[in-house]
């Protein structure tokens, strides 16, 4: 009986000791093809062999608006005549303050909602959702129009007036990008 005592209040211990036991141990499943090179434990000749063919990214609601300003707009876009090659811009930059555009919602001439290192305005040459690849700065698109943005000048957003205003203007080198 003094053993059934003792053993009882130490059996769920050894039980919750043995599922609770780390292991560095990670259980990965391969489909691996014929083809596959592999040297010094890199894929030679297949840089995505193990993302399934069917697989498909998760779009954002973000990536969805932006497909439907692109679509809305595609017509203009055939028919745009855009600069080739590198061509100077005059950048400067503004905020979505009411005193800047007239209102304060955050809501560009295209219909999306402004959105730092992406939304530039445009002139009208360039149909939304123009891409523009800006040295030193990153890939833009064109989302939001202006009454002061003609010809080469284009306005960056950024979120604050402080930014905006150490952003001065300068001149820049661009290229329309896919």
């Amino acid at each position: 009986m003094l053993l059934t005592i003792l053993f009882v209040p130490v059996t769920p211990q050894i039980a919750l000791a043995a599922t609770e036991q780390d292991s560095n141990e990670t259980n990965i499943k391969f489909n691996i093809k014929d083809d596959l090179v592999i040297e010094n434990g890199v894929i030679k000749n297949k840089p995505f062999a193990f993302i399934k063919e069917d697989y498909k990214p998760v779009k954002t609601n973000r990536d969805i608006e932006i497909e439907k300003i692109i679509e809305k707009y595609h017509e203009r876009h055939e028919s745009a005549r855009l600069p080739e090659g590198q061509f100077i811009i005059n950048a400067s930059a503004y905020t979505a303050a009411a005193d800047e555009c007239g209102k304060s919602d955050g809501i560009t001439a295209s219909g999306l909602m402004v959105k730092e290192n992406e939304t530039i305005a445009c002139p009208p040459q360039f149909p939304f959702g123009t891409k523009l690849q800006i040295d030193g700065m990153g890939t833009y698109m064109c989302q939001d129009r202006g009454g002061a943005i003609k010809a080469n000048h284009i306005d960056i957003y950024v979120e604050t007036k402080k930014e905006a205003f150490s952003f001065g203007r300068r001149n820049l080198l661009a290229q329309v990008v896919e």
